[in-house]
């Protein structure tokens, strides 16, 4: 596919992502062509992101006509690691020895563990936040009573 415009929108979260995708769904002012989950069947380099190909139309001189736009989603860390990786293929003269390959492998891996990590803490914080809220509430109600 032969894009002319691309984006790349970083989130702190994995489950971001796939907001971010939802809401790109909803909107009615283009189509999508082609959308593709790195994140859920990573690369075989160990490359993860969502990508969204899609037709957005433009006004021009000659009429209305539609240019193919590709949107990147990924974490923060995805894009470290694929920024990273993209330099490196670049400044490297012919193919990565299979050990590089693994390692690179195994450094997505390892950004991709953390972007999990980073959930879970997250998860755990709004948790605690939302205990911590109904324990105040129920000690305003409580004092609430008896001052009556």
């Amino acid at each position: 596919v032969q894009d002319i415009a691309g984006l790349r929108i970083m989130c702190q979260f994995v489950d971001d992502i796939y907001e971010v995708v939802r809401l790109i769904r909803q909107r009615n002012d283009f189509d999508i062509v082609i959308e593709r989950d790195y994140i859920q069947n990573k690369k075989a380099s160990g490359y993860r992101s969502y990508h969204i190909v899609l037709e957005y139309p433009v006004q021009r001189i000659e009429g209305e006509t539609k240019i193919l736009v590709e949107i990147q989603i990924r974490t923060l860390a995805m894009n470290f690691w694929a920024t990273i990786e993209h330099s490196l293929n670049y400044k490297y003269k012919g193919e990565f020895p299979d050990t590089i390959h693994e390692r690179l492998e195994r450094a997505a891996e390892a950004a991709f563990l953390l972007d999990e990590e980073m959930s879970q803490i997250r998860e755990e914080i709004q948790e605690a936040q939302y205990i911590f809220a109904i324990n105040k509430e129920n000690q305003r109600k409580r004092k609430k009573r008896r001052d009556s």
